[in-house]
């Protein structure tokens, strides 16, 4: 018969690692924080050079460990930290060895990193502005995945797309088109680990605010919400973080969009 209890920390003895968490107003915090609170210990990447060239800053990053860390549930877990810079082609696979052999195991992955800014539309793109977002957004990630498989475990793996399969994303052709090869590789890499007891999905967030968009930006894109809101880090961070538990086992290869209803037109 079918247990329909629910386990209060259904992540308790996992591990895992989640990239680009460098700011406690982003994503990749919150997610840390959920999966935290689900009884996971966590292994927080961060690479604040990145943030310290956007209008928003670096933030401070010992008190984004010390933010996850006071929200760990299970007495047992821990947190651990490293700043590596994901353009580096050797970092993906250091980064996984680093949180294995800091906190006993890797369960769940994150690939949360983007590289934001320094884009723009078709008639100004160059080869460099590519293959910059290339680097960080999809081969990084691609690379994670590989280290995380060659890990030979069960496990979680989730990607962070974005919205360029639902619409268009003006003046961003180069962050489109590197999450979108993100999207797209799903399903292949689902295919692949399966026999591996590894699931892959990705998850769209939606605009979420974070605090990068300047007042008029952040108004015109409120209005196009049913609620005259953005949506917050901690809404796509209880989806990835309920992907993450057993719960979600039978979920693969899926793009899943976590938007508000969002309205593009």
């Amino acid at each position: 018969m079918t247990d329909l209890g629910r386990d209060p920390l259904p992540l308790r003895g996992r591990v895992a690692l989640v990239t680009g968490a460098s700011r406690r107003a982003g994503i990749g915090y919150a997610v840390c924080r959920r999966l935290a609170a689900y009884g996971a210990s966590v292994f927080v990447h961060h690479f604040s050079p990145h943030d310290a060239t956007q209008p928003w800053g670096a933030d401070e990053v010992t008190s984004v460990v010390d933010g996850v860390r006071s929200a760990l549930a299970d007495p047992a877990a821990r947190v651990a930290d490293m700043s590596a810079d994901l353009a580096d082609p050797a970092m993906p696979a250091h980064l996984v060895s680093s949180a294995v052999a800091e906190l006993g195991g890797l369960d769940i992955l994150v690939c949360n990193q983007a590289l934001s800014g320094s884009d723009g539309p078709l008639s100004t793109m160059t080869a460099a502005r590519l293959d910059a977002h290339w680097t960080v957004n999809a081969r990084a990630s691609i690379l994670l995945a590989r280290a995380f498989a060659d890990l030979g475990r069960p496990g979680r793996l989730i990607f962070l797309t974005s919205g360029q399969n639902e619409g268009p994303m003006p003046d961003e052709v180069a962050y489109a088109a590197s999450k979108g090869a993100l999207w797209s590789i799903t399903a292949t890499l689902a295919d692949g680990l399966a026999d591996q007891g590894v699931t892959v999905n990705a998850v769209n967030p939606g605009p979420v605010d974070t605090g990068y968009a300047p007042p008029d930006a952040r108004a015109a894109v409120a209005a196009r919400f049913p609620g005259g809101d953005w949506g917050t880090p901690d809404d796509p961070a209880r989806l990835i973080a309920w992907l993450a538990t057993d719960e979600a086992r039978w979920i693969t290869g899926q793009v899943i969009n976590t938007e508000g209803g969002f309205r593009r037109w």
